[in-house]
């Protein structure tokens, strides 16, 4: 058993100064799992297949995310959905294909299915460099990827995580954009110098 731990509040330093945080505290060859948006932590934001498309921007505007996971009955994971599904031509297309409105459209007409979305495994991630997790965005050329194990109460899979490119990029200092990702640790490192 652990003992207590006896705390003592004490005054700030007068020579303190703000710990930095952020930039470069990533690395190309930095295990993959750092850069994973872990949701054993972190709460994935999520959206029901029938929400309004406009309401499932609103959500990742206000939760500060560009994709959403959308959840069927019984919380069971439908597909996906991106701010580049619901902001880029697809909207419009579909809604001209059904001869409605864009704002009449719905999440589940424009996510991405769950038998369409690629994963990787836990265990493969727990191997892999950052590195190799943008190569990999790069080869499929995808924004995100998810990153999938089994509850180990039921043994069901799970989506345990997720990598952005974005989220990468911002840790290493990089700037990553659309699809143009930097392909080897070498173009990773003439970015950083850059």
């Amino acid at each position: 058993m652990n003992q207590p731990v006896h705390l003592r509040a004490h005054k700030l330093s007068a020579s303190a100064s703000l710990c930095a945080a952020g930039f470069n505290q990533l690395a190309a060859d930095s295990p993959a799992i750092e850069a994973m948006t872990d949701f054993s932590r972190v709460a994935a934001v999520s959206i029901a297949p029938e929400a309004l498309i406009d309401d499932a921007n609103a959500r990742m505007i206000s939760r500060g995310v560009r994709l959403l996971m959308v959840l069927g009955k019984d919380d069971e994971v439908v597909g996906l959905i991106t701010a580049r599904d619901i902001l880029g031509e697809k909207p419009l297309q579909v809604a001209l294909a059904r001869a409605s409105k864009r704002d009449e459209l719905r999440v589940g007409e424009l996510m991405t299915p769950i038998g369409s979305i690629d994963t990787l495994a836990l265990a493969d991630v727990l191997r892999a460099s950052v590195g190799e997790i943008l190569d990999a965005l790069k080869q499929l050329g995808r924004q995100h990827i998810l990153v999938e194990d089994n509850d180990p109460l039921t043994g069901l899979p799970r989506v345990r995580g997720l990598f952005s490119a974005t989220q990468i990029g911002r840790a290493l200092g990089v700037p990553v954009l659309g699809f143009d990702l930097p392909r080897t640790f070498a173009e990773i490192e003439a970015a950083l110098v850059n």
